[in-house]
């Protein structure tokens, strides 16, 4: 997949180069990042892509006319690609959209600045508006390295174990379970013993059940949408009565 970011900082992406999985993922070949600096489509000496918005106000509004062009390059450049701004007025960014826009060809990034963009731009010139949470970040640079992380790690390969992304928080609709390594005992903390047993069912069924209690203890909104087992309600039904018993006993004594 390509990602196509239209940003007035394309120097910001270099980062992604660094390390890790997206960096590999593009030496790889799976993806590739490709920035382009939005300034380049201003026609006066300044390279002026603000100016003070319509109606007075605090800030400055990016102009229409660099954003329209660069965002007509890229899609000339890579007409298959689907167009996302990234923006607080946009739906909410989630596993279930990362998994969405895997199926893109190839994703166009627009990168607001300053009070936003000017909102033509959004009612004509993009396909999707995306933002990664209810707060304000003082550009879309970091919104985008975030979708482009959250998207990479989901095409097949960027990871090498075909299961990993699958097996990740929010993939299964639940919190992943805990994870060990070496050592065994670390400051008086050792591992599950049946992490260590080799019995790969019982320890399927250890991490499920430590999956549904740390999605119960942390983010029970997950489990409202989310299907549930047999065996899921058989220990969710074991959970509830070992703490109404717990409950009991501390009533009693108080």
């Amino acid at each position: 997949m390509n990602f196509t970011v239209l940003t007035i900082f394309p120097e910001m992406f270099s980062t992604l180069l660094v390390g890790g999985i997206v960096k590999r993922a593009i030496e790889n070949e799976y993806i590739s990042v490709e920035p382009i600096d939005i300034r380049g489509f201003t026609n006066d000496r300044h390279r002026t892509v603000d100016d003070r918005p319509y109606g007075g106000g605090c800030g400055m509004v990016m102009k229409p006319e660099p954003v329209a062009e660069a965002v007509r390059h890229a899609r000339k450049k890579r007409p298959e690609s689907y167009t996302v701004l990234l923006t607080p007025q946009g739906r909410l960014f989630d596993q279930q959209v990362a998994q969405e826009l895997t199926g893109c060809k190839g994703l166009i990034l627009v990168c607001g600045r300053y009070e936003g963009i000017d909102e033509r731009i959004r009612e004509h010139l993009v396909d999707d508006e995306i933002s990664i949470g209810d707060y304000v970040l003082t550009g879309g640079e970091l919104a985008a390295m975030v979708v482009i992380d959250a998207v990479s790690r989901l095409i097949p390969g960027t990871l090498g174990g075909e299961d990993s992304a699958q097996e990740d928080s929010f993939s299964t609709g639940l919190l992943e379970h805990p994870q060990y390594t070496r050592p065994r005992s670390f400051e008086g903390a050792d591992v599950p013993d049946v992490l260590l047993s080799g019995n790969h069912g019982a320890v399927k069924e250890w991490r499920r059940q430590a999956s549904l209690l740390r999605t119960v203890l942390n983010r029970p909104d997950l489990l409202r949408e989310h299907h549930l087992s047999r065996d899921d309600m058989e220990f969710m039904k074991k959970l509830q009565k070992d703490i109404k018993t717990i409950i009991g006993k501390h009533s009693t004594e108080s």
